[in-house]
């Protein structure tokens, strides 16, 4: 965190600070802030956050003995700590960051992208800040920092020389996104799509559009929102922006948008495309398993020569990303077998393109293996929605449908019901029993895909069957 002293912070957060020996109102605090005790480093800022399972004013001392200087609490414990008392720790983070973030835009050159969709965030993330790094300091969430807490911890890691925030905001519910973007009033808005994820906490797709739509109506005057052009929902945004007073700039696959892609060739080893931009065309390879990922970095690249990066060195930077993320689509395994763990998140969406991404990879005389987990968030939509992924699985030819757990049974029954008989399709309770039949039923040739939601856990079978056949 840039330097505060105690009396700024509290002035910021509207708190009361009770001073420990030695502290004065000019004590000046810059250390990184966290809610987890155990991170703490010496002057670092610990915020007890009160949580669903245990309370974070319970670990205030052991954030002091890590060397904590400050503590931001809901009320006062016995510590050794100059504490500041807000009335709500989560909401006090918040005021924090965006205190700091307009202090460090006021002061220097910051530029901040804010990104959004149904899917492909933390990868497009992730792809924006390997070519902004490349011109200047540049400060992204870590793994998927993208909630309440997660959001305002990545913006109170800017510094007076911090040239680009990237922000990825996630929401399950509406007004959330609007409430993250404010902090920061994006100068570059990135909507990916509007799909199903979450669409049970929306309530509706048509909600999930609303909820998206949010970031568009936070970017400052004369921003940019960079819009997918090949979602019409996404499309439908641009209006929004034309009364924001934001300019649009369109990505997609189609010939009207800004920056396009064509000649896309998919294969194991990533993919291949020719992007456009401006008028400039040039080749890119990308590492990134899966089509669907053509469409992130067309975002990313949209994004960054909107903030003046040439198209030249987006390319040249996208092409050393390996992976997106750990467990997204990350290849593991071996040439014998080939595991690919998409298991962090899942809609229907991401379910659709990683079943498609591993028909298409897989060559003759391989064999393709989906072992499936629960989609989750879906609501009403649930039912319906696993079926869907069944009943894909099956018309893709999917040779070995494995489903695990109860929540995903639906897809089983489903896969059974289109016609996978003879044990295609098997199901199983528990992710350990999955890995016994698949430690014999896997052979030389298989290109096997692990794909559920975070909460059906399937990303540490998946880790599980890399290390086996590795």
């Amino acid at each position: 965190m840039i330097a505060l002293t105690i009396a700024q912070i509290a002035h910021a957060l509207a708190g009361e600070a009770h001073f420990a020996d030695g502290d004065t109102p000019d004590t000046l605090i810059s250390g990184a802030v966290d809610t987890d005790s155990r991170l703490i480093a010496p002057g670092g800022v610990f915020v007890a956050k009160p949580g669903d399972e245990t309370d974070g004013h319970l670990f205030v001392e052991a954030a002091v003995e890590k060397g904590a200087a400050l503590a931001i609490v809901e009320r006062r414990v016995d510590a050794r700590v100059t504490q500041i008392v807000v009335s709500d720790a989560v909401a006090a983070l918040a005021d924090l960051a965006r205190e700091v973030v307009k202090r460090v835009r006021d002061a220097g050159v910051l530029r901040v992208v804010g990104i959004t969709g149904s899917n492909g965030k933390t990868t497009t993330k992730n792809l924006l800040a390997r070519i902004l790094e490349g011109e200047g300091e540049t400060v992204s969430p870590k793994a998927s920092f993208n909630n309440e807490v997660g959001a305002p911890l990545t913006m109170l890691r800017v510094t007076e020389t911090t040239e680009f925030l990237v922000s990825e905001f996630g929401a399950s519910a509406p007004g959330e996104i609007a409430r993250l973007a404010g902090l920061v009033d994006p100068d570059v808005g990135v909507v990916l799509m509007v799909g199903m994820a979450h669409a049970g906490g929306f309530g509706g797709i048509e909600a999930t559009f609303h909820a998206k739509s949010e970031l568009i109506r936070a970017l400052s005057a004369g921003g940019v929102a960079v819009l997918n052009a090949d979602d019409a929902r996404v499309a439908a945004m641009a209006p929004i922006a034309a009364e924001q007073g934001a300019a649009v700039r369109w990505f997609g696959r189609g010939p009207a948008a800004d920056v396009r892609a064509d000649d896309v060739v998919v294969s194991a080893s990533g993919t291949s495309f020719t992007v456009t931009a401006d008028g400039i065309s040039l080749p890119l390879r990308l590492r990134v398993l899966g089509e669907h990922h053509v469409m992130n970095a067309l975002a990313a690249i949209a994004a960054a020569t909107t903030l003046g990066v040439s198209l030249a060195d987006a390319v040249a930077r996208l092409e050393t990303v390996e992976i997106a993320e750990r467990w997204r689509m990350q290849p593991l395994g071996s040439d014998r077998v080939r595991i690919i763990n998409d298991a962090y998140n899942a809609s229907p969406d991401s379910m659709s393109a990683a079943l498609r991404t591993l028909a298409q990879i897989t060559g003759p005389g391989e064999r393709t293996v989906a072992v499936l987990g629960a989609m989750s968030e879906l609501g009403e939509y649930a039912e319906e929605e696993h079926d869907r992924v069944g009943l894909l699985a099956v018309r893709l030819g999917i040779q070995r449908i494995v489903v695990v757990g109860d929540a995903a049974r639906r897809m089983y029954l489903e896969a059974v019901a289109q016609g996978s008989w003879d044990n295609e399709a098997v199901f199983f309770a528990t992710a350990d029993e999955a890995f016994d039949y698949l430690q014999g039923e896997l052979r030389d040739g298989d290109r096997v895909l692990v794909k559920s939601s975070n909460s059906a856990g399937l990303r540490f079978l998946g880790d599980r069957l890399g290390e086996s056949f590795s």
